[in-house]
């Protein structure tokens, strides 16, 4: 189950960083394009942070169910604190990732509510800016996109 839900994972995460960089760059192109919002803003919104909670789920499952990484975490805490690789998985992974999620939410909600559309995509562009740098800072490079396949 464990290597399943960590393929899942590895896999949604990139769907997750193209949209909110498709995300991102429209809404730039839109606020100091002076664009109208259109329906298509709105759903790429959706898609992103749809995403977005699909790989917070598998975190989720991952972090207190699954991963034998963050278990050796929460058995060691102090070790976990001092070494990079558990620090990494048992800390910073999902802190980075638990704000990105909130920032993409924040895009896309606070853009809905914007009086017209430059406010619209103002606020996509700020809130899905940091929930794509988010992603990149906290996005775990060094891992394969399917485990077990090297």
């Amino acid at each position: 189950m464990y290597d399943i839900v960590l393929a899942a994972h590895n896999i949604v995460r990139w769907f997750a960083l193209i949209l909110g960089i498709l995300v991102t760059v429209r809404a730039f192109l839109g606020w100091f394009g002076k664009k109208d919002w259109s329906v298509r803003d709105r759903k790429l919104g959706v898609y992103f942070t749809s995403a977005m909670d699909v790989q917070l789920l598998l975190g989720l499952l991952l972090y207190f169910f699954l991963s034998p990484l963050t278990r050796g975490g929460f058995q060691y805490i102090s070790a976990a604190i001092g070494g990079q690789g558990l620090s990494f998985f048992a800390i910073e992974h999902p802190l980075a990732m638990i704000l990105a999620v909130v920032f993409a939410h924040l895009g896309s909600a606070l853009s809905k509510k914007a009086p017209d559309s430059v406010g619209k995509y103002k606020q996509a562009a700020i809130w899905y800016t940091l929930s794509v740098l988010l992603l990149i800072v906290g996005m775990p490079w060094f891992a394969p996109l399917l485990p077990g396949l090297g």
